[in-house]
């Protein structure tokens, strides 16, 4: 089996000290067909290359993710990058690699990180947006840059300015259980925010029933008043019209389900 040559100091055109020379290896993978062997010098290979995918990996931290998680994707980068590699092409494994990791890093930033759904155009505005106010701001006393700033500097449209700048809150979400600034209470975002009225459906059903209502006999009219307006017993109301309570059931009964026929028909 081809070794990997640990020490890229030995290889001075290398930009950095992780970048071994594996040049051998991947001519061997070429040649070997697909089997046991094969796989076990690729993995030879992804182990001389980690510290190269971990350095990548480090420039992301502070982004919103953990370190641990950076370092896992940048792998995955790597292990794609081992396996496709084709050195007949005659480019350096390097060259190809530093692309395909840093390609899937910044892929599971825009496809796992975002706290809201945004469109791809939207987050290129808001990386450009981001970029320009790191540059125009040099120092931490500098004021923040302006929209016609940024669009200036940037080339960009003054409308995509603000639609990037918005972005840039869409990265995280708010918990409706975080504190509002400034309160001291435990007033939380989600105490802001309204409910559903549970009295609007009942002023629909008012509405709905008034003309229903108004054209009743006086004497059934009285008798829902009091039955449910009054809150009086079936046989109270039976004793003040001077009618057996077994009559007034039979009216309620006979009024209501009347009276949710019309409502209903007037719905339909």
């Amino acid at each position: 089996m081809t070794a990997v040559q640990a020490h890229p100091r030995a290889h001075p055109k290398h930009a950095h000290d992780d970048t071994p020379d594996t040049s051998g290896a991947f001519r061997r993978i070429a040649e070997l067909p697909d089997g046991s062997q094969k796989e076990a010098l690729r993995e030879e290979v992804v182990r001389a290359w980690m510290p190269m995918a971990e350095r990548i990996a480090s420039q992301y931290r502070n982004r919103g993710e953990t370190p641990e998680d950076l370092r896992q994707v940048a792998m995955v980068g790597l292990v794609k990058a081992v396996k496709r590699y084709e050195p007949d092409r005659g480019s350096a494994f390097e060259s190809y690699a530093v692309p395909t990791v840093v390609g899937e890093v910044k892929r599971h930033f825009r496809d796992h990180m975002w706290g809201l759904h945004v469109p791809r155009r939207v987050q290129e505005l808001r990386n450009r947006v981001r970029t320009a106010v790191q540059e125009l701001t040099r120092s931490p006393d500098d004021r923040s840059p302006s929209v016609k700033d940024i669009a200036r500097h940037t080339g960009m449209a003054e409308e995509d300015v603000l639609v990037g700048m918005e972005a840039l809150e869409s990265f995280r979400t708010l918990s409706l259980d975080a504190a509002l600034r400034g309160a001291d209470d435990g007033y939380a975002l989600v105490d802001t925010l309204g409910s559903t009225e549970s009295s609007y459906e009942r002023v629909v059903q008012r509405e709905s029933l008034k003309p229903c209502l108004r054209r009743l006999p006086e004497r059934e009219r009285e008798i829902l008043y009091l039955r449910f307006f009054c809150d009086e017993t079936q046989s109270r109301i039976a004793d003040r019209l001077g009618i057996s309570q077994m009559h007034v059931s039979r009216l309620l009964s006979r009024t209501c389900a009347r009276l949710g026929e019309e409502v209903g028909a007037r719905a339909a």
